[in-house]
């Protein structure tokens, strides 16, 4: 069997297995209705253990630069590596970003994709699954990286990131090409995760407090854009973080209602980036503003929502 016939049999497979749909259109915009509660379970073993592998996370070790330029960079290099449409193609259409498998820029012990993973933890980067130009037709696994750990650790000097990770979009994933701007602030958020940085708890809770922070902090990258491409893929970030917060407040139709609508005005700052119509800030600063009613809605129901540990453990689970 070619490898063109390998890769459609494996994703195939997924598909029939998982009921794998878009959980972002290819502009980024909300789905719902998704085969999962949270589209994050498609990647956990079976009987993985809910409250722990998606109700807490691992703490960021971020240094925080000096330079101002550097830590503007930086914010979008951390926006684009929680966005999905950085990579393109069939992970896109599976939500899979950098952050799936480096959660928050270490590693995920819980994941387990199918056709990627032989065991949690570990991934296939060589995959068919994925890749047109570097599959190679086999499943060969290895252990993720923490990208926060010591750098004798990791394989790939600080120097030879931008040429590794365009690699790792564009060729690894068939990703489209990033701008510059994009792949330079990927490379700077990397190489700013050290274990010097790290805080002294190892965990944290997933939190709404958290998922709006990266909207935030991706808009704000997307203001301090001096390019219509890198402002469009930092509004288009901050959308797929409102995504993270539709999902889990899935069971009360008011808020997702109140989400989507603030979704959809993201979309229409989107549009204006993707142009370089004038007004991009000032547009920004309004959603923001208008953004601390629907904040407060939101947090007065997140008893309600999938940040409980406790509903997180009750959710079905539909998995062979």
């Amino acid at each position: 069997m070619d490898r063109r016939r390998r890769r459609a049999r494996t994703l195939s497979r997924i598909r029939s297995a998982f009921g794998l749909t878009l959980a972002l259109t290819a502009s980024g915009a909300l789905a719902s209705d998704t085969p999962t509660p949270l589209r994050a379970m498609a990647w956990l073993a079976p009987g993985a253990d809910l409250a722990a592998a998606l109700g807490r996370q691992p703490t960021e070790c971020l240094l925080k630069p000096d330079d101002p330029a550097l830590a503007r960079s930086i914010e979008i290099g951390r926006a684009a590596f929680r966005d999905p449409l950085l990579l393109g193609g069939q992970a896109a259409r599976a939500g899979l970003s950098c952050e799936s498998c480096h959660a928050g820029g270490r590693d995920n012990p819980h994941f387990r994709f199918p056709g990627l993973s032989a065991g949690s933890g570990t991934a296939d980067v060589t995959t068919s699954l994925f890749s047109r130009v570097r599959g190679n037709g086999v499943l060969d696994p290895k252990p993720i990286p923490n990208l926060a750990g010591p750098r004798a650790a990791l394989k790939t000097p600080v120097t030879a990131l931008p040429a590794f990770i365009r690699g790792l979009v564009v060729e690894e994933f068939d990703g489209a090409e990033p701008p510059a701007a994009v792949l330079k602030g990927l490379s700077d958020y990397v190489s700013a995760l050290d274990p010097a940085a790290c805080p002294s708890a190892r965990d944290e809770p997933v939190s709404l407090a958290g998922h709006l922070a990266d909207v935030r902090r991706a808009l704000a990258a997307a203001a301090t854009a001096t390019d219509p491409q890198t402002a469009e893929r930092m509004v288009g970030a901050a959308r797929a973080a409102l995504f993270r917060i539709d999902e889990r407040y899935q069971a009360l139709p008011a808020e997702t209602r109140a989400l989507r609508a603030a979704a959809r005005r993201l979309a229409a700052l989107q549009a204006a980036a993707r142009t370089g119509a004038p007004g991009l800030d000032q547009g920004i600063e309004i959603w923001l503003t208008d953004s601390q009613s629907l904040e407060r809605r939101l947090a007065a129901r997140q008893a309600q929502s999938l940040y409980v540990p406790a509903h997180l453990t009750r959710l079905r689970r539909d998995r062979p």
